[in-house]
């Protein structure tokens, strides 16, 4: 029997699937661009937002919950849309405030095979496929970001966020994180562990702020603005 005979039907069909990737890797570019393309598209007349991240697990019946919405109707009431991941908990919360405020209320969607379903308190939905082009999404066209508790990726998006304001890839805009009891442990830990072994500065603990009333949130973004320019200004003057 022949060389392609020897191969068990366990390696071939490895084979066969790396051949597969080979081809579809070049093509898989088209549709990161095309989804790219299609968020710049939407968010053109979308204007000033604030996104706000949290879990997705957040039952309606917690006070954090009740927070998100408090929140999001006062962030509408300043003039901003509200933007957030479009699934269920605080992500729902956010876009419930925002909708009910009369507002801008924009979900980022990510397919998932579980978990993430669009809320029904969304104006406006943008479906992604690949989740680092759904975090440039929420970050590029945010003016201020609130930090809800919530897990993996609540975590995930939250570090994008200091790591682009630490490294100076971004202003270093409202970055808030929401519930000091929720949140302090990771704090001390970033303090005790992190900067004890200096890698991280002291500045970098200066990028966020704690807060635990909605209205605070929002103190954070007026005394932000009113010192600084729009980010659209500052873009200008770069």
């Amino acid at each position: 029997m022949g060389d392609k005979y020897r191969l068990t039907k366990c390696k071939r069909t490895e084979e066969l699937v790396m051949e597969d990737l080979k081809v579809e890797d070049p093509w898989r570019v088209f549709r990161i661009m095309a989804e790219f393309v299609e968020g710049f598209h939407q968010f053109q007349e979308i204007g000033h937002a604030v996104t706000i991240f949290g879990s997705a697990r957040m039952p309606q019946n917690e006070q954090l919950y009740d927070d998100a919405v408090r929140t999001a109707s006062l962030i509408v009431k300043e003039g901003y849309s509200v933007i957030t991941g479009g699934g269920p908990g605080i992500m729902e919360a956010g876009n419930r405030g925002a909708s009910q405020a009369g507002g801008g209320s924009i979900g980022l969607n990510i397919e998932l095979p579980f978990e993430q379903e669009p809320n029904s308190y969304i104006k406006k939905t943008i479906n992604f496929h690949y989740f680092f082009i759904r975090k440039v999404m929420f970050l590029k066209y945010a003016m201020a970001f609130v930090i809800f508790p919530g897990g993996y990726g609540t975590l995930d998006e939250l570090f994008e966020c200091l790591t682009l304001m630490q490294t100076g890839r971004m202003p270093n805009l409202p970055l808030i994180f929401y519930s000091s009891e929720y949140w302090e442990g990771l704090i001390d830990w970033m303090r005790k562990k992190m900067l004890k072994v200096c890698n991280i500065d002291k500045e970098d603990l200066l990028i966020f702020e704690v807060v635990d009333k909605p209205e605070d949130v929002i103190k954070v973004i007026k005394k932000y603005y009113k010192k600084k320019p729009t980010r659209s200004k500052e873009k200008k003057t770069k």
